[in-house]
């Protein structure tokens, strides 16, 4: 296998606010502005394009959040979807995918080319018992359960034409990608991509570029991990920050990349959660927003 090309980006700081454990980064076209969580806090963080920073408290743990078509946000918290008003922080149930399973919390989380905001779970028993899935849930709040069988669903990204899907276990460290129709959200059957090591980080969040690769944050590892289609890193880009969350494509052009980090205190390392910035080559895939 090719050696990956190492890259030391020219990464700047972006949020002077410290996060728990940031996720779930989202770039807004039309404002210009930059949506994240903090999984712990729990909060929902809005970078506007002034600099200033809005924060919104929620009542319980918040895995992703997803831009609506009505200017609204979903959010997927541990009781369940909601939709958000952007300006009060006001709440509006949609459905709870997951039916308040014991062990288990709602996790990453992304709109797809077929409407739906598909969102995992992360099983939180100790010793993980494998009660993670992944959920496919419609503007009407109607759902189904597309994968089980999973300890932390994560790192849900397409590809630019719609037709693939990927999707990662952090916990169990593997890559997979489907055959995905962009109309129906039918998958095809589950291939096996890539399994990570502690080295390189252990799959976490993810975003795809218009030239098919995919970027994976290798949460411990503090490195982005920017894949082919088949599973290969390509490149490796080492970050200022221990713990890499996700990334995702913002700017007017779609060539900034954001990154966003965790708290990490264990022996030597010592850092907060933060959101950190630097340009690409490429374009990203646009997010779609979640048409309610």
């Amino acid at each position: 296998m090719p050696v990956p090309r190492i890259i030391h980006p020219d990464a700047r700081r972006v949020l002077h606010m410290p996060l728990r454990v940031g996720e779930s980064p989202t770039w807004d076209d039309k404002t210009g502005d930059l949506w994240l969580v903090d999984i712990l806090a729990p909060a929902v963080v809005c970078l506007k394009v002034d600099g200033t920073v809005l924060r919104f408290e929620m009542p319980a743990l918040i895995g992703c959040l997803a831009l609506c078509d009505s200017g609204r946000i979903a959010v997927a918290l541990q009781t369940g979807v909601h939709l958000m008003h952007a300006r009060t922080g006001a709440l509006e149930f949609l459905c709870d995918p997951d039916e308040g399973r014991p062990d288990s919390r709602l996790n990453d989380g992304k709109v797809g080319p077929d409407g739906c905001l598909w969102v995992g779970t992360r099983d939180e028993a100790l010793p993980p018992t494998g009660n993670g899935r992944l959920y496919r849930v419609r503007p009407d709040g109607a759902f189904s359960q597309v994968l089980d069988g999973l300890n932390t669903s994560n790192g849900l990204a397409w590809s630019g034409d719609g037709r693939t899907m990927f999707h990662s276990d952090s916990s169990q460290q593997f890559l997979q990608s489907f055959d995905f129709d962009p109309q129906t959200g039918e998958m095809g059957k589950a291939r096996r991509l890539f399994d990570f090591t502690n080295a390189e980080g252990r799959p976490d969040g993810a975003a795809t570029d218009i030239d098919g690769f995919y970027w994976s944050a290798g949460v411990l590892g503090g490195k982005l991990n920017r894949m082919s289609p088949e599973g290969e890193i390509v490149e490796v880009y080492q970050l200022p920050v221990d713990g890499p969350t996700m990334p995702c494509f913002g700017g007017p052009d779609l060539k900034t990349l954001y990154v966003t980090s965790l708290t990490r205190r264990e022996g030597a390392i010592d850092e907060v959660g933060t959101v950190i910035a630097f340009e690409v080559d490429v374009a990203g895939v646009p997010v779609p927003r979640f048409p309610v």
